[in-house]
């Protein structure tokens, strides 16, 4: 996983394809889920709090763009 120091190097493209990404996969491991059981159980809210950490960056460069 990882950090918001991270996450921050990054630039906006970056995080929203990484954003995609991670929601395919969490769609992944939802279906294989529901079919039997998931060898780590964390990962999918591992994967939401990830995402959440990304969009919550994303939106502290648009408020700061707005400021300038």
């Amino acid at each position: 996983m990882m950090t918001a120091e991270d996450i921050r190097e990054m630039n906006d493209d970056q995080i929203r394809e990484r954003i995609w990404e991670l929601r395919e996969e969490l769609f992944r491991l939802r279906f294989r889920g529901s079919m039997m059981q998931l060898e780590n159980p964390e990962l999918p809210k591992m994967i939401r709090r990830e995402v959440a950490r990304m969009k919550t960056i994303l939106r502290e460069r648009e408020l700061a763009g707005a400021d300038s």
